[in-house]
Formats: structure tokens, C-alpha cells, sequence
């Protein structure tokens, strides 16, 4: 299941690296443009992820609500997900789409 909250997509995985390690807080992404952030509403339940670059999320209780201020909330279940930005092609680069 792939779930898109702006420019942050969320799709629903089967684990997360071995060598992953835990990060504090739950924001997702920050917002270049407005300041906002795309951020889960629970703090307890929940916990981040990463492996290199790459952020994983996993929901632990029953669900947990993704919010930012221009976006309506999204329920995620509980589970595992690996968290991205979108990105914009542009011929002499690619770079993330600004929020």
C-alpha cells in the first residue's frame, strides 16, 4: 500500500534493515517553503528509523495519524513503512519537490 501526505510517501514494507538505527522524535519531513512539518500526531507508539539515507517508520500501536497543516491527517495502520520525498525531474538534476 502506498500512501502520499503531499510530498511524503509512505509505502507499506515487510521489515526494516538490520543495521537500521533508531531516531528520535517523529517528524518526517520539514516544509522549505512554509516552515510546516510533515509529522506524526502520536509521539508514543511510534518510532523512526534509518539505514543510510533512506527513513523507515514503524507504527507499533493500533494506528497513528500523519499530519501538516495544509494536508488533511492520513491513519496509518500498524506496520512498517519506508518514508520518502517526492523528487522532480529537472534536466540537469534531480531535486525534491518543495512543500
Amino acid at each position: 500500500m502506498l500512501y502520499r501526505h503531499g510530498d511524503v510517501l509512505l509505502r507499506r514494507i515487510d521489515s526494516i534493515p538490520n543495521a537500521a538505527q533508531k531516531r528520535v522524535g517523529t517528524t518526517l519531513a520539514h516544509g522549505e517553503v512554509t516552515g510546516h512539518s510533515h509529522r506524526i500526531q502520536e509521539s508514543h507508539g511510534v518510532q523512526l528509523w534509518v539505514h543510510g539515507s533512506e527513513m523507515f517508520l514503524e507504527v507499533k500501536q493500533a494506528s497513528a495519524t500523519l499530519i501538516h497543516e495544509e494536508h488533511r491527517p492520513i491513519e496509518l495502520p500498524q506496520g512498517l513503512y519506508r518514508v520518502w520525498r517526492q523528487r522532480e525531474y529537472r534536466p540537469d538534476a534531480y531535486v525534491e519537490v518543495e512543500d
